[in-house]
């Protein structure tokens, strides 16, 4: 079993009500939403440029 680590987070109260929704629809925690929510959207965010890329992208061309 993989080990605990509690770390907070803040969110609006729009995306709380929503996680919270669909954890009771689910019958599932709040945490395993939000870890398989993580594990469905991680390839996609890695797609995403990141900061550094914006600033190679600026100064190739300044």
């Amino acid at each position: 079993m993989a080990a605990k680590k509690k770390m907070t987070l803040y969110f609006t109260e729009e995306v709380v009500s929503e996680t919270k929704q669909e954890a009771l629809r689910q019958d599932r925690s709040l945490s395993w939403i939000m870890e398989v929510a993580w594990k469905i959207a991680r390839e996609r965010l890695q797609s995403m440029p990141g900061v550094d890329e914006y600033v190679d992208d600026y100064e190739a061309s300044a």
